[in-house]
């Protein structure tokens, strides 16, 4: 199966973004998916403020990119816009960086105000950076992830059934392009 990224974009040590993530992380391992996870609130702050795209995290967190066939990118929407954080590390990666690959969009936010963002303000930028297939996003309410003890995460049953329809679209993708060329999909 595929080499999956899964990338937070939260700032926060307990986010719901991540948890959300995370989640999603079970059921495309569950589909036989190999994930790597990137909490970009991990990497060092004075390279990514500096742009410093030779300091050895950055270097790694690219080459994460470079190794991945699909990569998730969750964020949470403050302002209309995906976070600051998410924002400081694309911009560090190579503008093709996503070239070839299959990317997932999904943010968190505190109202149904901000469920454009994902396609106005990011897809745009994944597209950008060449993503050969951008699955339909989605937006989650924060007051329908929650956060148990262990790591434990439940979404609410109105988020979690589009949830589900689009990582499985996405994990389809990630399988379609795996297959070899000729074969019967």
């Amino acid at each position: 199966m595929a080499t999956v990224l899964s990338v937070s974009g939260s700032p926060s040590a307990t986010s719901r973004t991540t948890g959300l993530l995370r989640h999603l992380d079970a059921r495309l391992l569950a589909q036989g998916h190999e994930v790597t996870r990137l909490d970009v609130r991990s990497l060092p702050a004075e390279p990514l403020l500096r742009a410093d795209v030779r300091h050895p995290a950055i270097v790694a967190a690219a080459a994460l990119f470079e190794r991945a066939d699909g990569i998730v990118i969750g964020t949470p929407i403050y302002k209309a816009a995906y976070s600051g954080l998410l924002k400081s590390l694309l911009d560090l990666l190579p503008q093709y960086a996503l070239a070839g690959k299959a990317v997932l969009p999904l943010a968190t936010g505190g109202s149904t105000a901000h469920v454009l963002a994902i396609d106005y303000a990011l897809r745009p930028v994944l597209a950008s950076m060449g993503a050969a297939y951008i699955a339909p996003g989605w937006f989650t309410l924060d007051r329908h992830i929650t956060l148990g003890e262990a790591g434990a995460v439940s979404v609410a049953a109105e988020s979690a059934v589009g949830l589900e329809r689009v990582t499985d679209q996405f994990s389809a993708a990630l399988c379609d392009r795996r297959a070899p060329v000729g074969a019967v999909l």
